[in-house]
């Protein structure tokens, strides 16, 4: 089995970045398949434009636009990429970064998908930080790094069988009819708690309020999107449950710090053929 040294992914490599332990890759997946294989790094994927198909031992994820993984160093994975273009943006750290930081991994081990929002907005922001490349993009990167894995190790140490039912039912609900008039009666009747309880206890589980929340996951998808140059602004706008293409672009501009069309320009920027 093939092991793939620091900067090295199978298909065309656009951009590497090297810092003091940390290495970032823009590529685009050329390879129809990519047979099994591991890397010397432990690394995140973040999947920015296409759709690919990665497994190893013990599962199987079918990566969209905004699908982000973790691979903890030596664990091997095969990837299928589906007919059309496919672009990943790559993080690895190597050893010694973990060393010098003294950041126990232990609790992130073998492979896993990262479905926090909070954390894929930290991805999109290291993946901007790259294509400004200025006297303070190492800081900018290093930190965000920082906080990406710090919120990881936090959310992995959550004991979930602890959390209320009610926690996990909602986080399926928001995320499946998050672009639905949601209303606070509505989601207490559906879990059978008081609306008082709900609007309460919200931020408890999840860090912010319930409407905050919702517009983040209205973000999220919305990132994902702006990588399709055959959707209109407004037609993304309209499919994220946004009510106007204005307060879409409020909205995005406010946690992202840049207006659609700015982002969907870094994001679907072609490199010149090598």
């Amino acid at each position: 089995m093939k092991q793939l040294l620091t900067g090295e992914f199978y298909g065309q490599t656009n951009q590497t970045i090297h810092l003091s332990g940390i290495t970032l890759t823009d590529t685009e997946y050329t390879l129809d398949r990519v047979d099994w294989h591991y890397h010397e790094n432990a690394y995140f994927t973040f999947i920015l434009q296409g759709n690919v198909i990665e497994g190893n031992k013990k599962e199987m994820y079918h990566c969209t636009p905004g699908s982000l993984l973790f691979h903890n160093w030596q664990d091997p994975h095969y990837n299928i990429k589906p007919t059309g273009y496919t672009r990943g943006f790559h993080i690895e750290l190597q050893h010694q970064w973990f060393d010098q930081l003294d950041f126990n991994m232990d609790k992130l081990q073998g492979s896993i998908k990262i479905m926090n929002a909070d954390i894929k907005f930290l991805l999109y922001d290291i993946f901007k930080e790259t294509k400004i490349e200025d006297n303070t993009t190492t800081l900018a990167i290093e930190t965000l790094v920082l906080k990406t894995l710090t919120k990881m190790l936090d959310q992995s140490l959550i004991d979930r069988d602890k959390n209320p039912a009610w926690v996990h039912k909602i986080r399926e609900i928001l995320f499946y009819e998050f672009k639905d008039q949601l209303t606070l009666d509505y989601l207490a009747q559906t879990l059978g708690i008081h609306p008082v309880h709900l609007s309460r206890d919200f931020s408890k589980y999840f860090n912010c309020n319930l409407g905050d929340y919702l517009r983040k996951l209205k973000v999220e998808k919305a990132y994902a999107l702006l990588a399709e140059k055959n959707l209109s602004l407004t037609e993304i706008a309209y499919g994220c449950g946004f009510s106007d293409q204005s307060h879409f672009n409020r909205c995005f501009k406010s946690i992202s710090g840049l207006s659609p069309n700015n982002f969907r320009k870094i994001v679907t920027h072609k490199f010149p053929s090598c």
